[in-house]
């Protein structure tokens, strides 16, 4: 089971690069983010022409979240209960056994604004939805567009991105560490301790070229299902097409 998540920047825009990417990619489950689109506007019919059921929650211009999987996903939640949000970042829902749980994680803009204090607050209502959810179902895969950079191996330059900056900063880290410490693991970190491997580069000062990069794009497997993960990465090849999202698909292959 080939489980991924891309932060696809438009769906609408990016609609070509999602039906070339899922032929060749052949994943069996997608977590999507920032579709920036009306739920009325969502191409489930031209996904469903590739094999794909989608469930879908967007808005207009920002945020949308959507699960795409080869058989249909059981137990939607849209959301996160309880905490009361209009922005549309959270999706979730069961296929073949595996709860899978897509996050659009609030960026924060800056360390000490009003977004930020929101991120935080967002995490914590995350990390409460999680604990509950891991106890309903052990085979758990949070994923998505996590806005934090995990630590130092992870970003360009440590330097920069450090404990006061915006996706890198301690309270953010610890918010995620928090997370992981439910019994959670960075599938990616399962398989390599390699730096410099990324999932988003800015669009300016040709970060791609130079690999100005964080890796912000996470898939976590739950204790129950870390010996099922026999493989894990990036793909950069969407990055290098015409007019790319600024991130790249993280994946995760379970056995």
């Amino acid at each position: 089971m080939k489980i991924a998540s891309w932060n696809v920047n438009s769906l609408n825009v990016r609609l070509p690069h999602l039906e070339q990417w899922l032929t060749a990619f052949a994943p069996d489950v997608v977590g999507i983010q920032e579709t920036k689109m009306d739920d009325h506007k969502f191409p489930d019919a031209v996904l469903a022409g590739l094999g794909y059921r989608s469930v879908f929650a967007g808005q207009k211009t920002y945020n949308g979240v959507a699960l795409l999987s080869r058989e249909p996903a059981q137990d939607v939640q849209i959301g996160i209960p309880g905490f009361e949000d209009e922005q549309k970042r959270v999706i979730a829902g069961t296929v073949n056994g595996v709860r899978i749980i897509n996050l659009y994680v609030v960026n924060g803009q800056d360390v000490d604004t009003d977004k930020y204090a929101y991120k935080l607050r967002w995490l914590e209502a995350v990390h409460a939805w999680v604990a509950s959810e891991l106890q309903k179902y052990p085979e758990l895969v949070v994923m998505g567009d996590f806005n934090i950079a995990p630590d130092a191996r992870d970003v360009h330059d440590p330097l920069v991105w450090n404990e006061n900056h915006i996706l890198t900063s301690t309270a953010e880290r610890g918010a995620l560490n928090k997370l992981l410490q439910l019994g959670l693991h960075d599938a990616f970190r399962l398989h390599s301790e390699e730096e410099g491997v990324f999932s988003w580069w800015d669009y300016r000062a040709a970060g791609f070229r130079r690999n100005l990069g964080l890796r912000i794009d996470l898939t976590l497997v739950s204790d129950a299902l870390k010996a099922r993960a026999l493989a894990s990465g990036i793909d950069r090849e969407p990055r290098t097409w015409d007019r790319p999202s600024d991130h790249a698909p993280a994946w995760v292959q379970l056995g």
